[in-house]
């Protein structure tokens, strides 16, 4: 929860930051050993995070770990798994990050490109359950020309794994390349896809994630910006109420 614009209890705001319990709060109170902006405060007194609040003239400081969105270009050969005893060659150790985070969803090893990680639990299994109301944007190569056969083909959907693929927007871009926005996440589905026009993908870069452009180099990330978490929020909160 987002305590930092509201008013809550002094005790209460104390706690949440990670300073001290409700009860030991309530005894500083009581001592009279708490400031708020420079006044001594009563019990019951309401606060927020923009409050200047010191305990025995020291200045007390906010120990809430804050929610970390990222944006990364994951090379060929990284794994998207946590488990970094068993794959060496996984996101968490790559990336190296200073606090705990995780992926959201995956990217296959032999792909590259775009994947969201994050500590915020909250926001994972909101994007995980409308997975199948957004749009992820890939760019594909594959081992032989592109025909208007293979891009019509692949838009009105492909028979694999027990079902038929979504229709889809397909664009040729090059003579073995082309776009491709998906609003489902089957396993290995643009690979599986290709394979049944008896194609191979060569490479596959996934480039978009709803809102979320990928605009950085291989290797590196980059914090979402306000107005990235903003939309995407948004996004959200629509494909929620289609979720069956």
């Amino acid at each position: 929860m987002d305590i930092d614009n509201q008013e809550v209890r002094l005790n209460k705001y104390l706690s949440e930051i990670g300073h001290c319990s409700r009860r030991a709060a309530d005894k500083l109170i009581d001592a009279g050993r708490i400031q708020v902006n420079g006044q001594k405060v009563v019990m019951g007194q309401k606060v927020t995070s923009k409050d200047r609040i010191e305990v025995d003239g020291i200045l007390v400081e906010d120990h809430r770990e804050r929610n970390v969105y990222l944006a990364f270009n994951k090379p060929v050969g990284i794994v998207c798994t946590t488990d970094t005893r068993v794959e060496k060659d996984n996101i968490i150790d790559y990336i190296n990050y200073p606090s705990r985070i995780f992926p959201i969803g995956r990217l296959d090893k032999p792909s590259e490109g775009l994947i969201l990680l994050t500590n915020d639990g909250d926001i994972v299994n909101k994007i995980l359950r409308a997975r199948n109301n957004h749009e992820k944007e890939y760019i594909v190569t594959v081992n032989k020309p592109i025909t208007e056969e293979f891009i019509e083909k692949m838009a009105n959907g492909i028979p694999i794994l027990d079902t038929v693929t979504r229709k889809c927007e397909v664009k040729q871009l090059h003579k073995k390349e082309f776009r491709i926005v998906l609003t489902q996440g089957l396993n290995r589905q643009i690979r599986r896809m290709c394979e049944y026009l008896d194609y191979r993908v060569v490479k596959l870069r996934r480039v978009r994630i709803m809102n979320i452009d990928l605009n950085i180099g291989v290797g590196k990330y980059r914090d979402l910006t306000k107005k990235e978490l903003n939309e995407l929020n948004q996004l959200l909160a629509e494909s929620e109420k289609h979720i069956d």
